[in-house]
């Protein structure tokens, strides 16, 4: 069962690293970590309009407790501008198993998982949102994949469903083909997406953290989910440290 009390998170040793006027580094207080909460808040309920569990202005849940916050921050002003939140093998089993198999039946994923980080809740500020926010992000991610000698990062990339879906199964239908996982590492929607109701040959951008996962060398591991919360259709997205693109593995992989 998952507790509400937010326990505090050891820091696992990453140290800040730069790139311009942002460093990015792991929480180490309750109060870097609300500030990443503080961050959720704004971009997932003031933007995006989800219906958050968090109160006060924080996007708070059961899993942060048990998560360590990856944040970028802004040295001139201080400002956290970005975040993902990591859940360890180790913290997984605490938890009672991965934010995602909420989501999705990820057991063919099973004999993965003393190896496997999730991540979530990636959000970027609106004044960042460029190249050298995310790839920080995902530097600081491959940084501590490494340090741990993890293999396998899972998580979900979201695509809005204000048109009811139609993009969202547009772009399954558009992707599939070329990412689409092994069947050994395929998962299966709870609450599914996909319908006869639903046009799929719509010409649909690619959402920019999913692109950037796939050209990292990511899978898609099967059809889209409904999350009704935030009412975004998610794909979960499985990227094998050993089949990043060996064009990023040397700006990441250091």
């Amino acid at each position: 069962m998952i507790k509400n009390t937010l326990q505090p998170i050891k820091n696992n040793g990453l140290r800040h690293q730069k790139a311009g006027k942002l460093t990015i580094s792991l929480a180490r207080t309750h109060t870097e970590i609300e500030e990443a909460q503080r961050l959720r808040y704004k971009v997932f309920a003031e933007e995006m309009g989800a219906q958050l569990l968090g109160t006060g202005g924080l996007d708070v849940d059961g899993f942060d407790q048990y998560c360590e916050h990856l944040i970028v921050r802004d040295s001139s002003t201080q400002q956290v501008i970005g975040t993902y939140r990591i859940l360890s093998p180790e913290n997984a089993n605490e938890a009672g198993g991965y934010y995602s198999a909420g989501e999705f039946d990820i057991s063919r994923l099973a004999h993965l998982f003393d190896r496997t980080v999730e991540v979530g809740r990636a959000c970027v500020h609106q004044n960042y949102r460029n190249g050298g926010t995310i790839t920080l992000l995902w530097a600081g991610l491959a940084k501590y994949m490494q340090m741990h000698n993890y293999e396998y990062m899972i998580g979900c990339g979201s695509m809005s469903m204000a048109d009811g879906g139609h993009a969202a199964a547009s772009l399954y239908q558009k992707l599939q083909d070329e990412y689409l996982s092994p069947l050994e590492y395929r998962v299966f929607p709870r609450n599914p997406l996909l319908s006869r109701s639903l046009n799929t040959n719509l010409q649909v951008a690619c959402p920019p953290l999913i692109k950037g996962y796939l050209r990292l060398g990511a899978y898609i591991c099967g059809e889209p989910t409904w999350d009704p919360y935030f009412n975004t259709a998610d794909m979960l997205v499985m990227l094998p440290l050993s089949r990043i693109n060996p064009r990023y593995a040397a700006h990441f992989l250091k």
